[in-house]
This record gives structure tokens, sequence and C-alpha cells, in this order.
């Protein structure tokens, strides 16, 4: 699921908070919709991985420094096709907004390269009295995007909200930044 009620041409303040966070390297833009964040990173000097589902989605987001790839990764047996992006110790900064398919969650964490950064930021459990997305399946529960990272090894969180907000729009939301802690990643390195 892409797009929802927090989707507009602006990058999120969640992500342009932590993204300077992000190590040298390449980066995933995860469902990346229109490619607010691929801009973002690209600005940056990152050169970076953008998927999506939806052709018209990417073609509005590919420009210097950003590769695009139509990819389909709740497909049964999607990890297996030679094109699976979510390849082991990939990825300087990982970004995902406005999605959730909960079992994607191992490669996903697995992809972050030591000192890597995860940014998440999506619906949460009561959206539904605001808008789309409405349906449980696309709602994170309370403290879940939490506890999904905090039981996968080798993560630190280092930032994270559960709750409503107002702007861009009126929503329930769950938002997260996490490093994969390696030998580059000292506590004075991370700079909120």
């Amino acid at each position: 699921m892409t797009g929802g009620h927090l989707h507009h041409a602006q990058p999120s303040r969640w992500v342009s908070r932590f993204a300077p966070l992000a190590p040298a390297g390449p980066v995933l833009d995860l469902a990346c919709g229109g490619g607010r964040h691929a801009r973002l990173f690209a600005s940056l000097g990152h050169p970076v991985l953008a998927i999506d589902r939806d052709p018209a989605a990417l073609a509005a987001c590919a420009g210097e420094r950003i590769g695009i790839l139509q990819f389909d990764l709740e497909r049964d047996g999607a990890e297996h096709d030679p094109a699976w992006p979510l390849k082991a110790g990939t990825y300087a900064g990982i970004v995902v907004t406005n999605y959730l398919h909960r079992p994607l969650m191992p490669a996903l964490l697995a992809s972050l390269v030591a000192g890597g950064v995860l940014i998440y930021e999506t619906f949460a459990d009561g959206n539904g009295q605001f808008g789309k997305p409405s349906n449980p399946a696309f709602l994170l529960q309370p403290g879940e995007l939490l506890a999904a990272v905090a039981d996968a090894a080798g993560l630190r969180v280092v930032a994270y909200e559960d709750g409503y907000v107002s702007e861009p729009a009126p929503a329930m939301v769950q938002r997260l930044c996490a490093l994969r802690v390696g030998a580059s990643t000292r506590p004075d390195s991370i700079a909120l």
C-alpha cells in the first residue's frame, strides 16, 4: 500500500530530521511513491534505489542519482527473484513511509550495513477515524514498530513516536529511527 493521506510532494519532517544520520552509501526508498524521499537523499549525495510496484509513481521518481525498480515485494516468491533488492548488508539508509507489509521486516532490517539508518513512518491503529488507511492489515498496533526493531539484533533505536499528528493531515502514526550498530558507530557520532 502506498499513498494514503500523508502522501504529498514535500519530504516528511521525520525523514528530513534523521536523513543526515545515513553514512555514505546507497539508500533504499521502499514503496517510494512519487519519490519525495528519494530526491531528499539524492540531494544529500546518496545514490538511491527507489522501489514501487506502480510504474506511474516510479516515472515521477526518476532523477539524477536515483535508480528505479518496479517490483512487487508482496508477491509470493518475490524473495527468490534475482531482482530481489533486500539483500543483507546492502544499504546505508532505508526509508519507508506510508507503507506496511509485516513479512518484509526481517529482510529489511538485515539489509542495513553497519552504521546504517532505518527511518520508518507509517499509519497506526486508530487512523480509521481520520480516513484511509483504516484496514487493520495496514495499521501498526501500539508499540509494534518499536518491538519489531528492538527484537532485531544489532539495532539501536534513537527516536520513536506513536500517536496523533495534526500535520500534514490528522492521522495516527508510528515513527522510528534506528541505527545498525557497528564498529564505526560511536555514541558521540549520533547527533540528534
